[in-house]
């Protein structure tokens, strides 16, 4: 595995920078008003990109899925990538969509750990299938087809997907957590 920049390789955009767009982007982005993200503030760097990918992320994050199944499609996702900015930040939005510590201890271990219930491991699944092949399974697909309707199953795979794009930018420009937010399991947890 490459291993992951420990320094920012962009540093976020210092508030003395930002243009009266990229202000109200900000602005617009949970904690931006008073304590913005490292995320927002560094891609904030490209604004026509985030201009454009925020609306797109705001849907994938209050789109159709119930908010605790898409916690676990994200950290699953940001397990895979191992994707520690990522980890953290879900892992607290986890906690307030209704995920348990429990639960969100056991992602690692994947859709075959004991404890889950048998939809939630298929939501696992999807994102294992998805990361290894590009592809949910019908197993797995007939299983999800069976509580979500067409919306829903539409966005799981861009929900992933999105989830790995955000996991290689946050990766490669070394996007570092903010104080207190939890840092991503070790592979032997």
């Amino acid at each position: 595995m490459t291993p992951r920049p420990a320094r920012p390789r962009l540093a976020p955009l210092a508030i003395t920078e930002w243009s009266d767009e990229v202000r109200t982007m900000i602005e617009r982005t949970p904690g931006g008003a008073t304590e913005p993200l490292n995320i927002f503030t560094t891609l904030a760097r490209h604004p026509a990109l985030v201009r454009r990918w925020l609306p797109f992320g705001t849907v994938m994050l209050t789109g159709e899925l119930p908010p605790r199944d898409r916690e676990l499609l994200i950290l699953r996702t940001g397990w895979h990538c191992r994707s520690a900015y990522e980890w953290g930040q879900h892992a607290r939005i986890g906690l307030a969509a209704g995920l348990t510590q429990d639960e969100i201890d056991r992602v690692p271990a994947g859709p075959t750990a004991p404890g889950w219930a048998p939809f939630d491991a298929a939501l696992l699944r999807a994102a294992d299938e998805l990361h290894a092949d590009g592809c949910v399974s019908d197993q797995t697909w007939t299983v999800l087809a069976g509580r979500y309707d067409e919306r829903q199953l539409i966005e799981v795979p861009m929900l992933v997907g999105q989830y790995h794009m955000m996991a290689f930018t946050l990766n490669s420009l070394g996007i570092q957590r903010e104080p207190g937010v939890p840092d991503l399991p070790s592979r032997d947890s």
